[in-house]
């Protein structure tokens, strides 16, 4: 398989990614622990979304998923 090589842009797009999913990932970890009545909803910070939707903008994948999870997956293939 080939590797793709990224721009600075696409490469900070895939981070920001790969921040918000394990910040996703650790939310939902947190909701299974303790009591049913002591458990909130799950919380992804306004910033992680934030920083995530700016990078993709900025690396022009808004709106053409295909091919930012083309990147990711060759980039990351376990994300």
């Amino acid at each position: 398989m080939p590797t793709a090589v990224l721009t600075d842009r696409e490469r900070t797009a895939v981070q920001a990614y790969l921040r918000l999913l394990h910040t996703v990932r650790a939310a939902f970890g947190d909701e299974t622990s303790g009591p049913p009545h002591d458990r909130f909803p799950p919380m992804v910070p306004p910033a992680v979304l934030a920083e995530a939707d700016r990078a993709l903008a900025e690396a022009g994948l808004t709106g053409n998923e295909e091919e930012f999870f083309r990147l990711l997956n060759s980039w990351c293939p376990r994300a």
